[in-house]
């Protein structure tokens, strides 16, 4: 049911949805000078952990936004929208790893034969795209929100709805 475009496209509108609600539930961060990882470990409770780890898990849905759902989740939490995008990033981090533990054996093994240089130029490259787009996204989130987001997300989830219903 999930693996069609349409439902895709659907899913998407409902991401913009989720980012503007997130937006409009959020709680005001509280002032303090901790430094970052401090202050998010002040902030947020064990149960707000919870909650935003879980949050991750809509992102099993095609059209939703792992990291947006995350960030949404620690908005609504009481964290600053630069906090939470840093905790979203925060969590990615051992699923990514594991992720890669998981591919290696296959990559040195006999399915990896003809692509290994393949493979290290496009982690490397991959690696050098993630680490601009999180720096650009920290810097962006000190005094932006996610409303940017929210709005392309809608716009492009109607658009691509009456692509595929047409």
């Amino acid at each position: 049911m999930f693996a069609s475009p349409t439902s895709a496209a659907i899913f998407l509108m409902l991401n913009g949805v989720l980012l503007y609600g997130a937006e409009l539930l959020r709680r005001r961060a509280p002032v303090t000078e901790l430094e970052d990882d401090a202050r998010i470990a002040e902030t947020v409770s064990w149960r707000g952990s919870f909650f935003v780890g879980a949050a991750q898990a809509i992102a099993l849905i095609p059209g939703f936004s792992r990291s947006g759902a995350t960030i949404a989740g620690g908005l609504i939490v009481g964290l600053s929208h630069k906090d939470a995008a840093r905790f979203a990033f925060l969590l990615a981090t051992p699923i990514i790893g594991a992720a890669a533990v998981l591919k290696l054996p296959e990559l040195f093994g006999s399915a990896g034969n003809g692509v290994r240089g393949q493979a290290l130029v496009a982690a490397l490259c991959s690696g050098a795209a993630a680490f601009f787009a999180v720096r650009f996204l920290m810097r962006y989130f000190e005094t932006n929100t996610l409303m940017p987001f929210a709005i392309y997300c809608f716009a492009a989830g109607l658009a691509c709805t009456i692509y595929f219903v047409s």
